[in-house]
């Protein structure tokens, strides 16, 4: 892939040269025009494998959805750009691991594979231990509907990297729902595996917290409305975050950069 450089900028098609942005990325870009039909990726025999891929990843993408949905009050403040693509990239990862189903439908388990997910940043850029460094603790009741976010006392000046110009933070406890994804043959969709529960979100906020000042420390407890009964086909995901204001005569204005959410745990 072609990468263009100097003083013409434009996004669209010269001869057989295709100009165009790809979004995260800086500057423009030039293929060439070509490759095979839509006609022939559906039907022709040797396209069965890339028929194969393009369903599954359509799969993945429909369970990076359902997080981000679940989290959408969090997303335009704490998300990069790209994330749309790595959690995919994620879900195409649990993909992988079934062994169960042929090839172009294997199932998206992510109960089984809870793992691949623990410790994702929302915002590549920004680590939650680079920029919240107090002790904490997280922990979860048996039956999965609620879990604490415990935060032990500290000083927040010598252990937060905020924006300049911070007077105040929150801390977050958010809990997301996401079911198992599983392939209808009927729909010839991948589909959640438990509809009614899938993206069942909570977020739970802390109190404006000051950021030259001791804190003492708390539980910030989040617990899913409406007592649901959570199968196994299901994972809840558990995420700690910070966001930082700048409080002017008893008004707290949001930053729009240096806030951070991760996956804390899944369970």
């Amino acid at each position: 892939m072609a990468r263009q450089k100097g003083l013409m900028k434009y996004i669209g098609t010269i001869g057989d040269v295709r100009h165009f942005k790809i979004k995260g990325q800086e500057g423009f870009f030039a293929g060439m025009v070509g490759g095979p039909t839509a006609e022939q990726v559906n039907n022709a025999p040797e396209f069965e494998r890339t028929r194969e891929n393009m369903n599954e990843f359509g799969g993945c993408a429909r369970a990076g959805k359902s997080l981000r949905t679940a989290l959408s009050t969090l997303m335009s403040k704490m998300a990069d750009s790209q994330v749309t693509g790595r959690l995919t990239s994620i879900m195409k990862k649990i993909n992988l691991e079934d062994g169960t189903e042929a090839r172009g439908y294997r199932k998206i388990e992510i109960s089984t594979q809870r793992n691949y997910l623990l410790g994702f940043e929302f915002d590549k850029k920004l680590s939650m231990n680079g920029v919240f460094n107090a002790p904490y603790d997280v922990t979860q009741t048996a039956n999965r509907e609620s879990a604490d976010f415990i935060i032990a006392p500290f000083n927040p000046a010598d252990l937060i990297s905020a924006p300049s110009g911070t007077t105040h933070f929150r801390l977050v406890n958010a809990l997301a729902v996401v079911a198992d994804f599983v392939y209808n043959a009927t729909t010839g969709t991948y589909e959640p595996d438990d509809i009614v529960n899938n993206e069942l979100s909570v977020v739970q906020y802390s109190a404006y917290i000051p950021l030259n000042a001791p804190y003492a420390g708390s539980t910030l407890t989040a617990t899913l409305h409406g007592a649901p009964t959570l199968g196994n086909n299901v994972t809840v995901i558990q995420c700690i975050g910070i966001e930082f204001f700048q409080e002017v005569n008893g008004n707290y204005y949001a930053f729009s950069s240096g806030n951070c959410l991760r996956i804390e745990d899944a369970f």
